[in-house]
């Protein structure tokens, strides 16, 4: 097998920048709290001196728990440019309806944008987006975390390399139980109004998809899908559940599933003509690896890192340096346009393409 299965440099995206990205932190709920404030204080090149929140107790809170956090701030308070000078880039984590607002913000203050995945509720919020940056030249990166893992980064390059031949297939599922994980059904995930298209596919659906796109180097051109939701708190959102088909334009053929609410389960294959590569789990902060060839299976030893951490490193480097930042918003927005084909399939129950 290739040589690149035991000697590879997952963080080829380094750069020679020094100093350090001052952030603003906006939506400081349990994600940005229990991975992202962390993470950031486990980086050199960067730091938070402020947070925006709704809530003056969450901003308080972090305030005390962090020394380097100068500033909470209201979401009008930061819309109106207050404490402008004390961040240079800013984090949006708010439910996905409410990011085009935020980032319109940061952008009219100058600021380089990390905007989480997906990045809208609809395709026409997500090109405002993407539009808004540009016009005020302002850098903007989707975090899709799963760029910087090394593992996924070392079956690019596996895959790069013909290890598997040719890609002809792919198998992704990515499924949580959200209702254990957050009991309360009236939450934005579940609100048609703040989630957008769905839930499952929008939130989770989308790691299959894009990570494969990462790893092929390949965009989607085409989808198929079904959806259902049957539990009475999925009421609003079509996709309790939903199963999608999507060929790339590099000809692979991929099968996808995603579920809110399902068994904890990530998993990613990719079938070549030579051999397969594996990823299970895939996407819930852990990731392994699994190279098959011939009668040769071999399971790849990758550095486990804190994969936030390492986003705000690579995004904070590329900022630093000047450097153009993957993936960009035109990358995030053709995940949004495939996202509402598959919704689209769904409902007509035909093959749709994604334009």
């Amino acid at each position: 097998m290739s040589t690149s299965l035991f000697e590879y440099e997952p963080r080829d995206w380094r750069t020679d920048a020094t100093g350090a990205v001052r952030f603003a932190l906006v939506g400081i709920g349990w994600w940005t709290s229990e991975y992202v404030l962390p993470a950031i204080e486990e980086i050199d090149y960067c730091t938070t001196t402020t947070v925006v929140s709704s809530s003056t107790e969450k901003t308080d809170r972090v305030r005390e728990e962090y020394d380097t956090v100068e500033h909470g701030l209201t979401y009008d308070e930061f819309a109106d440019g207050e404490a402008a000078d004390a961040y240079d880039a800013v984090y949006v984590c708010t439910p996905n309806a409410t990011h085009l607002e935020h980032v319109e913000a940061a952008a009219r203050n100058g600021k380089a944008v990390l905007c989480e995945k997906p990045m809208e509720a609809t395709v026409e919020r997500a090109e405002a987006l993407v539009e808004v940056c540009e016009d005020n030249d302002v850098p903007l990166m989707v975090a899709y975390r799963m760029h910087t893992e090394p593992a996924v980064r070392r079956a690019r390059e596996l895959v790069r390399e013909g290890v598997i031949g040719d890609p002809v297939l792919v198998h992704g599922e990515n499924s949580q139980p959200l209702l254990r994980m957050i009991e309360n059904p009236d939450q934005w995930r579940l609100n048609p109004d703040l989630t957008g298209y769905g839930t499952s596919v929008m939130d989770l659906g989308i790691y299959p998809l894009n990570t494969a796109r990462f790893i092929l180097d390949a965009d989607p051109v085409q989808v198929q899908s079904t959806m259902a939701s049957e539990h009475e708190a999925f009421d609003e959102v079509p996709d309790e559940v939903a199963t999608f088909s999507v060929v790339f334009d590099d000809g692979t053929h991929a099968a996808c599933s995603s579920s809110q609410n399902a068994h904890d389960h990530t998993r990613l294959e990719i079938v070549g003509t030579e051999g397969r590569i594996e990823l299970e789990p895939a996407f819930h902060m852990e990731t392994s690896l699994t190279v098959a060839q011939g009668d040769t299976t071999v399971d790849v030893e990758t550095e486990q890192v804190d994969q936030m951490a390492e986003e705000f490193e690579y995004f904070a480097q590329q900022v630093l340096a000047d450097e153009p930042l993957y993936a960009d918003g035109e990358h995030g927005l053709l995940d949004m346009k495939a996202i509402r084909a598959i919704h689209e399939a769904a409902e007509s129950g035909e093959t749709v393409d994604v334009e």
